[in-house]
């Protein structure tokens, strides 16, 4: 029996949305056919709709009866159907039949999940390392790296296991593992996490924490608990369903024992249907995924709209959320006779000729701002941990940090070098430039803010949410930003595992959490939250995969439009079950009293079907102006 049951659960969902969208449209044409009277065959076309829409809506209910005693709306949908069939009213048994069916479409293709994030980000766990035996390197399995082992890591390579560098220095993106826009130097001594990417000189680290120990590991590990911990919301026919079922064959009995007419019963069961408890919902959040859609939103989730409407809190990223996620020359500081444009130009030209990530920023962001070519530099050298040097229009030009400054005997004036410390205070990088053994100043560079975050934050206060700054940044940089976009409750220096950590504390008062962010980093915490939403523009395939909506464009000032129309979505379904359930009841008054039939009383009843479907039309073009 148990074996049975199962081939015919798996029958019924195999073919999926589009084979159901098929059996819909047979099934309308069906009933087109049996209301017009025309039909080439000597029965009543409605029958088609009975049995292709019909028929899986009784085996469903009576799976579900058997093995789980489950009530579900669609017992009371098959009895109606049976009840209809047994007195010769063929037609309203496949109306009904028909209108279940296209609102559990409707419902599977809102709810449709589309996740493959977990297994993306197992990918960037790295499968292999170069590891040094006596003097020589091997490629292993990641896998088999041993604690203890010395594996050597090249530029542009994944760190394959957690580990301190023992020999050279670097600038590694630890982006995956902190969220951090600027990429961090490196040098003996340093710890690296696996998942991380050397993006400069290669370097050999002992091995520290490797296979299930490792960062990445543990990523994947807390994306999956975070995935596990969040549970779908249960339709709202389904929750209904079991009082409605009571209801229904209560009041069916109670009419039979004292009028003695089937038919009246039988029209109570059918106007009792849940047609419009099934639509109210789908088609709403159908409607407001395609308002949301035309703003920039892509929602995952079919029910990210419903959960977000309860949102309170909202948890902010820093990193390519609130700011751009990219590094710029935010200020030029000139110490002798160059004009900043000139500072810039020599410290761009020769940083032209270097792979490092900040050196690239330099000479990008002066072609940006000048459209000037560079010069040629010549006898360019690199000088590892500390800087580049070349010469540039006749110059001996340094480029570099303080240990290059330092190395060369060159000092910083007293207020060159308090700005400068101001700066790195700030969260910027500070680079260095000089020549011919003097001192010209230093260029600061940033992650920009967007210059819409500071007017998105404020217009969701407004409206009443509690925004929060949840980054990886130190409490510094963390602080200048807050201020700067108006955010006051900051929660700095955060790991993946801390940002999940907040999300489970904070959810505990009751007030609901959506998460922003674009990180690999913020995966976890987009899972754990009511409501993830990922920056999809600029954000990593990772985060939004975990993420329940993605924000395409990056356009971060669509977020208040967002968030009420998640509210606006729940009053349209508060207002289609409020019509619908009127009516219904009206219709069983009608019923009892054997005003209406079989057939009129679905017609009666679906009419709260079409309501529940214009009403829901109308969020497509809903724009509230804040």
């Amino acid at each position: 029996m148990h074996a049975f049951i199962k081939r015919l659960e798996v029958l019924l969902e195999k073919g999926g949305i589009r084979k159901d969208a098929v059996l819909l449209v047979f099934s309308a044409a069906a009933l087109l056919f049996s209301i017009l009277g025309w039909f080439p065959l000597s029965f009543d076309p409605a029958w088609i709709a009975v049995i292709l829409c019909g028929i899986p809506i009784i085996l469903e209910a009576v799976i579900g009866l058997i093995t789980r005693f489950d009530i579900k709306a669609d017992v009371l949908v098959s009895l109606a159907l049976i009840a209809s069939l047994l007195i010769g009213e063929t037609f309203a048994a496949g109306e009904v039949a028909f209108i279940m069916q296209l609102g559990s479409l409707l419902e599977d293709l809102t709810v449709k999940k589309a996740r493959a994030g977990i297994e993306k980000l197992v990918k960037l766990d790295p499968q292999t390392a170069r590891i040094m035996v006596d003097g020589r390197e091997r490629i292993i399995s990641a896998v088999d790296v041993k604690v203890g082992d010395v594996v050597r890591v090249l530029a542009g390579e994944t760190v394959p296991v957690d580990g301190i560098i023992i020999h050279g220095s670097t600038s590694i993106n630890q982006a995956v593992i902190t969220g951090e826009s600027l990429p961090v130097d490196k040098s003996v001594g340093d710890e690296v996490s696996s998942g991380s990417v050397n993006q400069y000189g290669p370097f050999d680290m002992k091995a520290l924490r490797v296979g299930n120990d490792s960062s990445i590991q543990r990523m994947i590990r807390l994306v999956q608990s975070a995935d596990a911990s969040k549970a779908r919301i249960v339709g709202l026919a389904d929750r209904w369903a079991t009082w409605v079922v009571i209801i229904a064959l209560s009041a069916a009995a109670i009419t039979w024992i004292f009028t003695r007419e089937i038919i009246r019963s039988v029209t109570i069961l059918v106007v009792f249907c849940p047609c419009a408890l099934v639509l109210a919902t789908p088609t709403a959040i159908m409607a407001a995924i395609g308002n949301a859609t035309r703003h920039g939103f892509l929602v995952r989730q079919g029910d990210a709209l419903e959960r977000l409407s309860g949102v309170k809190r909202i948890a902010f990223d820093k990193t390519g959320t609130l700011t751009y996620g990219s590094l710029e020359v935010c200020k030029v500081v000139s110490a002798e006779k160059e004009s900043g444009e000139e500072l810039f130009f020599l410290a761009a030209s020769v940083e032209a000729f270097s792979e490092h990530p900040i050196a690239k920023a330099v000479a990008k962001s002066y072609k940006e701002s000048y459209k000037k070519p560079l010069a040629e530099a010549e006898d360019f050298k690199m000088l590892l941990g500390r800087g580049v040097c070349a010469r540039v229009c006749g110059r001996t030009v340094f480029v570099g940090n303080d240990m290059l400054m330092d190395s060369f005997g060159i000092t910083l004036p007293k207020d060159i070098a308090t700005e400068a410390e101001r700066c790195i205070l700030a969260g910027e990088a500070v680079i260095n430039i000089a020549s011919d053994g003097v001192y010209l100043g230093f260029l600061a560079l940033s992650d920009t803010i967007r210059p819409e975050s500071k007017s998105m934050i404020d217009t969701i206060v407004s409206l009443g949410f509690e925004p929060v700054l949840l980054t990886g940044d130190n409490e510094k940089v963390a602080a200048d930003v807050g201020r700067r976009v108006g955010i006051s409750n900051i929660i700095s220096s955060c790991l993946p595992e801390d940002k999940l950590a907040w999300i489970d504390e904070s959810g505990r008062d009751g007030l609901g959490i959506c998460m922003i962010g674009d990180g690999i980093n913020d995966a976890p915490a987009l899972k754990a939250a009511d409501v993830g939403i990922a920056m999809g523009g600029i954000g990593s395939d990772i985060a939004v995969e975990a993420a329940d909506i993605a924000l395409v464009d990056d356009q971060i000032g669509q977020l208040p439009h967002l968030l009420m129309l998640s509210r606006r979505m729940m009053k349209t379904i508060r207002l289609n079950l409020t019509f619908s359930m009127a009516l219904n009841f009206f219709a069983i008054v009608l019923a009892i009293t054997g005003v209406l039939d079989p057939v009129i009383g679905a017609l009666v009843h679906n009419a709260g079907s079409v309501f529940v479907i214009a009403d829901s039309a109308l969020l497509l073009t809903w724009n509230k102006r804040l």
